[in-house]
């Protein structure tokens, strides 16, 4: 049942998710795009706390997890396969001192699978990282030129992760990601005459980036009980600065707007040595602690800080924007009226909250561009093997309208489901 469960899950968000980009986001233009994978449901719904590990959830936050005695256990018999599938669907209302506009997105967001061998553990999975995904139009009162912009793409991860438990409360990991996707962006520009009508002719620039390369990520995790009922946790995680292949390609196009006649010209990137360059991706530190009590409650807090100073796209070196070191805290933690509850399925879910104040590292007309979430989610018992589906939402808010920039207000909602299970177990009878 519940692998069918997962089938059906899969199918839902793989249809809603096709040909819809993952954001709507003037922002994304910049860099990346807007970092889509901000963690599971799970970590979501604790404001992206990703300290906490427990036997039967994934976390991705942190390979360290992965490693040690973190099975799932019920009447002596353990479930050692960790299987988690999520997705989303945002609604983000746009607005600046010009106007306002919404939009929604319904993406697919990760696809993971994890298990134990000993003090080892492995998990592997893929999830789509970053989304680029805007239309914007803008002219000025005194200019005769109409400017309009897209983008459309993003980049996604393939990652394979081993954690090994050093002893009883100190685990240790390492995860190898493989960074891959393409980036789209185009700008048209319409010309009119002193009547304020569209000339009969419009030119494109049309560029395309196509990405990939290896990164790593390596983490630490401690855990200790310190009294007869609470738990000590804490995590330390570090992604080394990186830089991803880009293989470019530019267009320049003329077209007629009366016979829609396109005559297109593409442009030698190779004389200007833009054909193949870098990417510099910057480094990242995580640090996070928190206190509870197994299996009824946990509250945490955690840092984040990136040296987003460092990044650097020579393909688009004057793009009006400039980057400073990002940062981003989070807070929040988990409720349960009683796990081993056989009486009743409610006391068996789990409730989560927290918040999240973030600096992008962006930077647009001198204004650094900030972002705030509160998120609120439960994980609803499936089944009798601790497996569970976990609803989530956050409300926030990104940008600001000042200096003729766009605020966002955003809703997102999260599904996924957490699924444990012996999945590779010989039949004793046929």
């Amino acid at each position: 049942m519940i692998k069918k469960l997962v089938l059906v899950f899969i199918a839902v968000f793989a249809i809603q998710s096709y040909g819809q980009e993952g954001t709507a986001s003037p922002y994304s233009f910049y860099g990346i795009g807007s970092l889509k994978f901000k963690g599971s449901v799970e970590n979501r719904s604790m404001g992206g706390l990703g300290v906490y590990k427990d036997s039967i959830h994934i976390n991705f936050s942190n390979p360290a997890t992965y490693g040690g005695n973190n099975l799932a256990t019920f009447n002596n018999e353990t479930r050692p396969v960790k299987f988690t599938v999520g997705g989303s669907h945002t609604t983000t209302d746009l607005k600046s001192d010009n106007g306002s506009d919404s939009a929604t997105s319904t993406t697919f967001d990760y696809l993971a699978l994890a298990f134990p061998v000993g003090k080892f553990g492995f998990g592997f999975g893929l999830l789509p990282y970053s989304s680029v995904g805007y239309e914007l139009e803008t002219r000025n009162a005194n200019d005769m030129v109409d400017y309009r912009y897209a983008g459309e793409g993003g980049l996604n991860k393939a990652f394979l992760a081993l954690g090994y438990q050093v002893n009883k409360s100190l685990s240790v990991g390492v995860q190898m990601d493989y960074d891959f996707g393409n980036i789209q962006n185009n700008t048209i520009n319409v010309l009119y005459n002193d009547a304020d009508e569209p000339l009969q002719y419009y030119s494109e620039e049309s560029n395309r980036s196509d990405l990939s390369g290896l990164n790593f990520n390596l983490g630490v995790h401690y855990q200790k009980m310190i009294s007869p009922k609470l738990e000590y946790q804490g995590s330390m995680t570090y992604t080394p600065e990186i830089k991803l292949t880009s293989q470019n390609q530019r267009s320049i196009s003329t077209i007629d707007v009366s016979s829609g006649l396109t005559n297109q010209i593409e442009v030698d990137l190779s004389a200007t040595n833009l054909k193949e360059t870098e990417l510099t991706l910057p480094s990242k530190f995580t640090i996070g602690s928190g206190i509870g009590q197994p299996r009824k409650w946990f509250a945490g807090l955690e840092y984040t800080s990136q040296n987003t100073s460092e990044f650097f796209n020579p393909l688009y070196d004057n793009v009006g924007a400039t980057f400073e070191d990002a940062s981003k805290l989070s807070l929040g933690g988990f409720y349960i009226p009683e796990y081993n509850s056989f009486s009743s399925g409610w006391k068996r879910v789990t409730y989560r909250a927290g918040m999240r104040f973030e600096n992008t590292g962006l930077i647009i007309n001198d204004e650094s561009i900030k972002e705030f979430g509160m998120s609120f989610g439960v994980g609803i018992p499936v089944g009798v093997w601790f497996s569970n589906a976990n609803l989530g939402v956050e409300f926030g808010q990104r940008g600001t309208t000042t200096a003729n920039l766009v605020k966002e207000n955003f809703v997102n909602f999260q599904l996924s489901l957490s699924l444990n299970d012996r999945w590779f177990n010989k039949k004793k009878y046929n």
